[in-house]
This record gives C-alpha cells, structure tokens and sequence, in this order.
C-alpha cells in the first residue's frame, strides 16, 4: 500500500519532489519497526529514515511475553475463546490488550492458514516451550538479523540520512535491540 498506491498518489495529488530523493519514512514503536524495514527492505522508494523505538532484539522484546500471553489465552479456552473475549468485551484490560498485540505479531511474523484466525505462537501452549522452527520464522523479521543480510546493509548505505532513536529505558526493551542495531552499524561503518 504505501510504495505502490499511496506514494504514487501523493505525488500525484500534492506538490512533492517525486522519487526516493524527495521522500523519508518514519515512526515510533510499531511504526519505527516499519520504517526501519522499509530501509532494509525497500530502500528504492525512501532516501531516508528515522525510527524511533522502533521494534528490535526480538528476543528481549517478546520471549519474555509468552508465558502471560497463554495464561490469558488458556484463561479463555485457547486463542479463539480469548478473541470472542475480547470481542464481547467493553473495554480491554492491560493484559488483554498485550495478550492481543503479541497474537497480532504471531499473525503476522508466521501466519498459519490452518490456525484460527492465521495465528500460531511459536511456543507450546501447555508447557511454553520454544518451537524453534517457529521462532525462527519471527526473527527472520527483526531487524537485528535482517541487518546481517548483505542487500539490506547496502539499502542502509544507500539512504542520505538513517536516525535510530530509543531513550535509555522502554517498557518492551526495545533500548536494548536499539543498541545492538546501532553497534552493529558502527561496526559495518555505516552512517546514522
């Protein structure tokens, strides 16, 4: 949607700079994650980019999150017993409405049609075990690893400007994936 329909339409519609010249990406917490991938990933339609908090270091960020994550899925009888939970609800809990991000992010990084609603965790349901396999599928998504991809260290390099900002505490951990991306962009000598 954003590189094929709505950037066309933009500069169609508004006085732009047309091309990757004229154009950045950015955001925050979910969005920063995509504005970061946009760089690795589709660097043609940005000459730069700013993330912030964006989501990184899959490991800090979400391996933690499971054991909650199922007791708020086994509290309703599964994954579709939680959904219809939240459908009936009036308002969401703190835990319902974290349960439901990382269910979201399960749909997302490793979708299964077979699954209710495409959504399958990389974990065991009865005992939280880590499916490697599984989580494998995640982290082929996080930015950490995607750094590690030769075409993406080039997207970066190819971009006018890259800023990557997290502040020294964050709910999720993101500082830490943070770090670890801007020290593996140093050690690649390339600019942010």
């Amino acid at each position: 949607f954003l590189t094929k329909e709505m950037l066309p339409e933009i500069e169609e519609q508004y006085q732009t700079k047309p091309g990757r010249e004229g154009r950045a990406v950015f955001g925050k917490s979910s969005g920063g994650y995509g504005a970061i991938v946009h760089g690795l990933c589709n660097s043609t339609s940005w000459g730069a980019l700013a993330c912030h908090s964006g989501d990184m270091g899959f490991d800090r960020l979400f391996l933690g999150d499971f054991p909650e994550v199922l007791n708020q899925i086994n509290k309703h009888t599964g994954i579709e017993g939680f959904l219809k939970h939240v459908e009936k609800s009036k308002k969401l809990n703190e835990n319902d409405f974290h349960c439901l991000l990382i269910l979201a992010m399960a749909a997302t990084y490793d979708p299964c049609s077979q699954s209710f609603k495409g959504i399958r965790l990389p974990v065991d349901h009865h005992t939280c075990e880590l499916d490697s396999e599984r989580w494998e599928a995640w982290l082929e998504h996080d930015p950490v690893v995607l750094l590690e991809q030769k075409e993406c260290q080039a997207a970066l390099r190819s971009l006018k400007g890259l800023y990557i900002d997290c502040g020294s505490k964050d709910q999720y951990h993101i500082h830490y994936g943070s770090r670890q991306f801007t020290r593996r962009l140093k050690s690649l000598e390339i600019q942010h």
